[in-house]
């Protein structure tokens, strides 16, 4: 008898050491991220000047704006072009790697492009896809390709190129954690390399296939800096994103419009990577 509560006083221990870890950590969290975001949800039915409530006026508002519907567009295009090209080229790039017996040496050079100042990134873009660049010096043509429809794929280029490289370090990591027993049996019992690829490699990288969409789907929503330095505020319609939106409404002080499109991208990602856990919770299930 003397035993359990000794266990039950070591199992109150250990619970409020993990609680005194965790709370300045939740702490940082709510200060900055929940009140915040309530402070926005409350403001999303009110007026930005008076504060009158306004009930879903400012939702209605927001979905008949024009340039709100093109920055949804474009940035849901940009996210459905550029998340499976990262999740494809990266695991074809790690699969490459991973035969190679140096394969440490590789892993600085791929987080190279992320190390870059966005202001280097921007310049190169001018030098190649501008009027008097190098691009049209090769083609022997004098076109801006900032100002035209292959702005987009410009940005889709220099997003996939800045973000590769640690979607293949990721990639990497999961298969290098892959027990090589495992692959070794499905060979002796007589499977090829893709069938080793897609029954033993791509069940075991479900963990790491998971963090590497959530963040690229996050991050796909961050592409702003280098298409504003490049073309400003009001750049080609093509690559008007959600970012640039905000901006302006910022610039304006609309903050209400600000708020009620911030709480439905808000409430977009988060159902989105709920729908993408579930997914992934009902694959292992299986």
């Amino acid at each position: 008898m003397k035993g359990k509560p000794r266990t039950q006083q070591k199992q109150h221990r250990s619970r409020r050491a993990f609680l005194a870890f965790l709370l300045p950590s939740f702490l940082g969290v709510a200060v900055f991220v929940l009140v915040p975001f309530i402070d926005v949800f409350r403001r999303s039915f009110t007026t930005a000047v008076t504060g009158e409530f306004t009930g879903l006026e400012n939702y209605r508002t927001i979905f008949e704006n024009g340039p709100f519907r093109l920055a949804v567009y474009n940035t849901l295009r940009f996210t459905c072009i550029c998340l499976p090209l990262l999740l494809i080229l990266g695991l074809a790039a790690a699969l490459m790697l991973s035969q190679l017996k140096q394969v440490q040496l590789f892993k600085s050079f791929f987080l190279l492009p992320m190390a870059m100042p966005s202001a280097t990134i921007v310049l190169v873009w001018k030098m190649t896809f501008s009027a008097d660049g190098f691009l049209n010096r090769l083609l022997e043509t004098h076109v801006d390709f900032m100002w035209t429809e292959d702005a987009f794929w410009v940005l889709v280029f220099s997003y996939v190129w800045k973000n590769l490289g640690y979607t293949v370090i990721l990639w990497l990591a999961g298969i290098l954690a892959i027990p090589g027993d495992f692959i070794e049996a499905a060979r002796v019992d007589g499977a090829g390399s893709f069938r080793v690829f897609w029954s033993v490699m791509l069940p075991q990288l479900k963990g790491s296939m998971y963090t590497i969409t959530v963040l690229s789907f996050l991050n796909s929503f961050k592409v702003f800096r280098e298409s504003y330095l490049v073309a400003g505020a009001y750049p080609h319609e093509s690559m008007y994103m959600l970012q640039h939106l905000f901006n302006n409404w910022f610039t304006y002080l609309d903050l209400d419009k600000m708020a009620a499109a911030a709480v439905c991208v808000g409430g977009v990602l988060l159902i989105v990577i709920l729908l993408l856990q579930r997914l992934w919770d009902g694959g292992d299930e299986q």
